[in-house]
């Protein structure tokens, strides 16, 4: 157990002992007297750990795994001051194994997080398909402490740190394509990756998506289970909290994680205007906006299990109701007591695509909804002429005969809504929403909902060129934010040694669609090159998802059209997203006090 609770009971219990030690001497143990005796003569102690140089122990100490680094910690003031030195930096760990046994891959990840000084503010556990969610939550959650929020996901596939290698990795399917063996199926999709985040100065936990029981005699329409989710509510949780640490409604950053049984696209697009809340009579007003200074990132379909410090605390308003989670949202939000002397955490979010536009645009003539997903005929722009699928899809696959073999192909529609943000006077918003080709002969059917007639759309096809140019911009603007890492900057004992006020990268998430990897570029690792070719050593993990969500960040943006730039992009296909955590030290003389 290593949450705060329990060091300070360990604390506690390290202090009871030694009075129940002392004896007379003022309260004193006789061999605190002795030392006392000692100090006043001008005599020292020759042995025992209270002669050991600061330095040395430190050195003793950093090297120690993560449950005996706490319970040193809590040994004396000055043990504890030498503590907070080797802590007192943001720190991820994170682990990868392909053990075809489920249980020996957890113990191997969480050893390997474990075996260094840490303490868990925060897990993220991405797995296979085919790894229990439940048992894994239980016994990460059992090793990490009561008050650690964990989010677990299982997705098509896992990138991380190798525990053999120390090398990052992609597996697609759960499966490490070079070295699988197709005759050994008990080890398909049964990767583990185990992420543990240190983030001092930052509060972190997990809100849900809450999702009303479903009414048996009422026909499941996409219309109806958006209104079963409690979008709002979602929204005024995650700001409540960030209101309830920081004293800021915005957080500095939200990684999502979705279900895919309901539509987590209106979910994100909630978060994403442009503006700022207002808190009127305890709650936040309807519609809600996340600046552009908070991140956003997540998985818009996979399977999840979830642990919240205070999961009450986002249950109990709507009563007895039975409900289900359709998400979650991991939210760090800055501390408002955070200690004198510590540096700022930022989220850095950059987005490689892997779309390509054909033919000319279109705009949505007649549209219904229908079994989760949507019938429309359409007009060129321009033109009056009503198309209906058939005539759509035979102009498009015109121009995709020379092109390349088998593309998956999207409509991109520009939805222009109004949205009411805060208190402020509603705005007109425009965003861009991808839904997949299904066929058409009479309609064109596409997955998902909310078109409407008007909306203008794009057609896209899968681009293997278009993601490997993306990718190189994506290291090029990477390089460009001029970002050390910690790894090119420890000294001999592993101590960072950072440069007065020069950001750090810490850290780093990945999101790749499952249509990417090497299967998509026929080459290993390609998704998280620009990550590791800009910052090598430093720990990221990721995943291969359904639904890539990312809002880029303005100074990592890689659109070429001044178009592109004023739509917003919240959820994406064939693309990966990338958050980079990185820490920019205080200034030289706020010394940090543990």
């Amino acid at each position: 157990m290593l949450d705060a609770d329990t060091i300070r009971l360990r604390c506690r219990s390290t202090a009871s002992a030694t009075r129940s030690r002392r004896g007379s001497n003022g309260g004193l143990s006789g061999e605190q007297a002795r030392r006392r005796r000692r100090r006043r003569r001008g005599g020292r102690s020759s042995s025992g750990f209270g002669s050991v140089d600061e330095d040395v122990l430190e050195s003793i100490l950093r090297r120690l795994p993560a449950a005996t680094f706490a319970s040193a910690a809590c040994v004396s003031r000055s043990w504890r001051r030498v503590c907070g030195r080797i802590l007192s930096r943001p720190k991820l760990a994170t682990a990868l194994s392909l053990d075809p046994c489920a249980q020996s891959a957890l113990q191997e990840v969480v050893d390997k997080v474990l075996a260094e000084p840490i303490c868990p503010h925060f897990a993220i556990v991405n797995v296979g398909n085919n790894v229990d969610t439940k048992e894994a939550l239980q016994y990460i959650g059992s090793k990490l402490g009561a008050g650690t929020p964990i989010v677990i996901s299982a997705d098509s596939g896992i990138i991380g740190v190798d525990v053999l290698t120390n090398q990052v990795k992609e597996v697609e399917g759960g499966i490490d394509i070079g070295s699988y063996n197709n005759d050994d199926s008990d080890n398909a999709e049964q990767g583990i990756v185990l992420t543990v985040g240190f983030v001092p100065g930052l509060k972190v936990d997990v809100v849900p998506l809450l999702h009303l029981a479903e009414v048996n005699d009422v026909k499941k329409s996409w219309t109806y289970i958006y209104d079963r989710l409690l979008v709002d509510k979602f929204a005024t949780d995650i700001m409540e909290y960030s209101v309830a640490v920081s004293g800021c409604s915005a957080p500095v950053g939200v990684i999502m994680f979705g279900d895919g049984t309901a539509e987590i696209k209106c979910a994100a697009e909630k978060l994403v205007g442009i503006g700022s809340c207002g808190l009127m009579n305890q709650h936040v007003i309807a519609d809600y906006a996340m600046p552009l200074e908070t991140a956003i990132v997540g998985d818009e379909k996979g399977n999840f299990e979830y642990r919240s410090v205070d999961k009450s605390r986002y249950t109990s308003a709507i009563g007895p109701q039975n409900y289900t989670t359709s998400a979650v949202a991991l939210v760090f939000a800055k501390d408002r007591h955070k200690r004198p002397g510590l540096g700022d955490i930022k989220f850095h979010v950059a987005l490689s695509d892997g779309l390509s536009t054909i033919g000319p645009r279109h705009r949505a003539a007649s549209v219904q909804v229908d079994d989760c997903c949507t019938l429309l005929t359409a007009r060129r722009e321009g033109q009056e002429e009503i198309l209906d699928g058939e005539g759509i899809l035979n102009d498009i696959r015109d121009e995709l005969e020379n092109r390349v073999e088998y593309p998956d192909v999207y409509i991109g529609v520009t939805k222009r809504r109004i949205y009411e943000v805060g208190a402020e006077k509603a705005k007109l918003m425009s965003f861009l929403s991808f839904h997949g080709v299904m066929g058409g002969v009479e309609y064109l059917r596409v997955e998902g909902s909310g078109i409407e007639s008007g909306d203008s759309f794009q057609f896209y096809y899968s681009d293997t060129a278009a993601a490997l140019d993306s990718c190189q911009k994506v290291s090029a603007r990477l390089r460009s934010l001029n970002l050390g890492s910690d790894s090119d900057c420890s000294d001999k004992m592993g101590s960072i040694v950072a440069s007065a006020g020069k950001p750090r990268v810490f850290g780093g998430f990945i999101f790749s669609s499952f249509g990417r990897g090497e299967s998509f570029f026929n080459d290993f690792n390609v998704d998280s090159s620009p990550f590791v070719e800009n910052f090598p050593g430093v720990p990221v993990a990721g995943i291969f998802c359904g639904g890539e969500i990312g809002r880029c960040s303005p100074s990592l943006n890689v659109q070429d059209s001044e178009e592109e730039t004023s739509v917003h992009r919240v959820c994406h296909v064939y693309s990966t997203v990338y958050l980079v955590m990185s820490y920019t030290p205080a200034p030289p003389g706020a010394a940090v006090t543990s």
